[in-house]
């Protein structure tokens, strides 16, 4: 689940022929045609098996997001995050430019938490076969040296290669899991009006090994991950303030995914839906009136409220949660601020997971 209200109109803004570190200044709106001139959404369309895990073109926008739970050879627990947005600035493909004409443009977030740090960076550019992009078979998504990469058309097993200036990470990720559609078979609304909906589906039975790298300090590392991919023409309305989304792993056979979207006048929720998933493909989802989110506790950023601590209810499930964060101080500093990071779960269940936090100000 991510902001791409706020993604895409940065997004749009950018004009790049080849990748950058950090956005340049503002050039002007690229986001001139409406959604009706990209592919709708459409409740009942099939979602397959390894086609969708390839780009969308058509589409406005879609992500690949990977968020894993790890610890390393000393116990110390640490998270990363990879994420690679595309969103196309026109509905037509201007191929007779060629390859620097293209519509498609692309951004990449990763970072890494401990308890005692967080370092956050992100990549730009528009797509390019040499640059960034998305290949099918073998599947490959990539801007520059960040790159997931497969050795079939299927997402696993792959490895997860990103470097920055304070740390890098090399991840081997396999899994053997049944993908788990969101909402109704993949079709997952968005707003209490179901005007607003996308493609959504996750896999949040990934099993992840390799190095992390820290401030030149190597860590070897074990762990979970669960990756999300989804993809729409739409953008959340205007009177959507933002969300706030967990992933939450209760258990090696069962995980939790949780989110709500927040009304822009009042900051309570509007919207809301979770989905309990197991190992072996089924899950129960439920809708705003089974589930009770109530932040506990805040943690104020560079001026801004961020609620870090949080109780997770679902009582026809026996599921009452607390979450905290690993690092209560986890803002990413990109070009859109937000806060993303690891959590750790106590209550009925106990376990780790992610959450995000965006539209607060």
């Amino acid at each position: 689940m991510r902001n791409l209200t706020v993604f895409a109109l940065t997004l749009s803004s950018v004009l790049l022929i080849g990748c950058e570190e950090k956005a340049p200044e503002s050039l002007g709106n690229w986001l001139g045609q409406s959604e009706q001139s990209y592919t709708p959404v459409l409740k009942g369309k099939a979602i397959g098996f390894p086609r969708d895990h390839d780009a969308h073109r058509d589409f406005r926008h879609e992500w690949w997001y990977l968020t894993a739970n790890l610890t390393d050879e000393q116990g110390k627990a640490l998270g990363i995050q990879w994420t690679q947005f595309r969103v196309a600035v026109d509905p037509q493909e201007k191929s007779a430019n060629g390859a620097w004409h293209s519509q498609q443009m692309y951004m990449a977030h990763s970072a890494v938490t401990t308890d005692n740090l967080h370092y956050a960076d992100e990549k730009w550019s528009r797509a390019h076969p040499e640059l960034a992009g998305v290949e099918a078979n073998p599947f490959r998504v990539f801007i520059d040296d960040w790159q997931w990469r497969s050795s079939t058309q299927e997402l696993f097993p792959a490895t997860l290669n990103a470097k920055s200036k304070a740390f890098s990470y090399s991840l081997t990720l396999t899994s053997s899991a049944p993908y788990q559609k969101q909402g109704e078979q993949g079709y997952s609304v968005k707003s209490a009006d179901g005007s607003v909906a996308s493609y959504y589906y996750s896999q949040p039975f990934i099993e992840v090994s390799g190095e992390v790298t820290i401030d030149g300090h190597r860590h070897k590392v074990t762990g979970q991950g669960w990756i999300d991919r989804e993809w729409s023409s739409q953008f959340l309305l205007d009177n959507q303030q933002g969300w706030d989304w967990f992933a939450l792993r209760l258990s090696k056979e069962t995980s939790l995914v949780v989110f709500q979207l927040r009304d822009s006048s009042t900051g309570e929720a509007s919207y809301a839906h979770a989905k309990l998933m197991h190992e072996d493909g089924s899950g129960q989802t439920f809708s705003k009136d089974d589930i009770t989110l109530k932040a506990i506790e805040q943690t104020t950023i560079e001026g801004r409220p961020y609620p870090t601590t949080w109780r997770v209810q679902i009582p026809s499930q026996q599921v009452d949660l607390s979450i905290s964060a690993l690092n209560p101080m986890a803002k990413m500093p990109l070009t859109v601020p937000y806060w993303e990071g690891p959590v750790n779960i106590s209550g009925s269940h106990s376990g780790s997971g992610y959450m995000e936090l965006t539209g607060y100000r």
